[in-house]
């Protein structure tokens, strides 16, 4: 029998959030891997969940979501961006953020087409490239600063470049890219008419009063740009898989025309209440914003009585640390020693590049976990 697999899927390699989760589960480790909390987000949001199933909100939601989210969505672009997006053309409710990434990818990708990745970068932008048969392109963000360098970005772009897909705040290095990069990218994009996936998810995750910048609302880049964002990473509840993408409606028609045979429709109750909880985000956000930047500033302190070297994120959940230079092991084999010997998952981030080899001299810890959590993962750290 032939192989089942076509090159395409033969390609992608197995999750590293999947093989790292199951080395945590067997071995009973703290996991300060995989990036979700392991605590509730707000009583109030799970309140207005109830509330919405028991008015009878259970049945198939429009394919763009529903209208109250939508509206909702649109009215805190403005508010907070002054972005204007039209609900009914210009924003599309997707299972998560992931679905929004790969519907996008799928519909504007072509066969023979490269996007422009930053690497290190998110797992499902590699792994989308391929499915919807692009070549990614890599540009490296060097440690320890993990700046665009608007030189290699140019020096990447090639006559058959469709996309640039940016991911600010920017998991998992934690940068917040400066005006000025990314006025090189959209630079980039005007000149050699190129669509621009923008990864928001983590916009209003941000630490030391800094202001995210959406890539949208630079000049020229409304109307080649699909923006996505998430309300599980803005209210902690990752599980109820609701996202939405921003674009025009050009690029939104075609984002909807994977989009409903992809998943069609979303968590019903869910948009609902996630509708309420977006028109709370004036209250809510300042509570949100110190709980992490607490969480933050423990890690990187406890991190102080470690061999580890933090690299500060200025947004994220995430935290990457810098082996020792004297270090004889890479990222891999450390990430599995520490989770067999010492009981905590980490994240090795050299599955995140490709064309470099800096991956192997760090790895990747999330913050979002309980204070017990983190306090024991610290612990376990500090005897490395």
């Amino acid at each position: 029998m032939r192989s089942p697999l076509t090159r395409r899927i033969d390609a992608i390699e197995p999750s590293i959030f999947a093989t790292m989760s199951a080395l945590a589960a067997k071995h009973r480790a703290v996991n300060l891997g995989q990036g979700f909390p392991d605590f509730d987000g707000p009583p109030w949001i799970m309140e207005a969940f109830t509330a919405a199933l028991r008015a009878g909100k259970n049945q198939y939601a429009p394919m763009p979501g529903t209208r109250v989210l939508r509206e909702a969505v649109a009215r805190y672009q403005q508010r907070s961006y002054d972005l204007r997006w039209d609900a009914d053309a210009e924003i599309t409710v997707t299972a998560g953020a992931t679905e929004a990434l790969f519907s996008t990818m799928l519909a504007l990708l072509e066969e023979g087409d490269e996007v422009i990745l930053f690497e290190p970068w998110y797992d499902s932008y590699y792994a989308n490239s391929l499915l919807a048969g692009a070549t990614p392109v890599c540009v490296t963000l060097r440690k320890p600063d993990f700046r665009i360098s608007a030189d290699a970005l140019a020096a990447a772009v090639t006559d058959r470049t469709r996309m640039i897909v940016v991911n600010n705040p920017h998991n998992p290095t934690g940068r917040m890219f400066t005006r000025d990069e990314l006025d090189a990218v959209a630079a980039v994009a005007r000149d050699r008419d190129l669509i621009v996936l923008s990864d928001e998810v983590y916009e209003f995750l941000t630490f030391d009063d800094r202001r995210h910048i959406p890539f949208a609302s630079l000049p020229g880049m409304r109307d080649r740009t699909v923006t996505i964002s998430s309300t599980g990473k803005t209210f902690g509840v990752t599980g109820w898989k609701i996202g939405y993408a921003m674009a025009s409606a050009q690029l939104t028609e075609a984002v909807r025309t994977v989009h409903q045979f992809a998943t069609f429709a979303v968590n019903t109750p869910g948009q609902h209440a996630m509708a309420h909880a977006l028109d709370q985000l004036e209250s809510y956000l300042p509570e949100f914003r110190a709980l992490y930047e607490n969480k933050r500033n423990m890690l990187r302190d406890g991190l102080q009585e470690s061999t580890l070297r933090a690299h500060v994120p200025e947004g994220t959940y995430f935290m990457m640390v810098s082996l020792p230079d004297d270090s004889v092991m890479g990222d891999v084999d450390c990430a599995r020693r520490l989770v067999t010997e010492r009981q905590v998952a980490v994240i090795p981030p050299s599955v995140f590049y490709r064309n470099s080899e800096e991956g192997t001299t760090m790895l990747r810890l999330c913050f979002a976990k309980a204070e017990q959590t983190l306090r024991e993962g610290i612990s376990r750290l500090q005897r490395c």
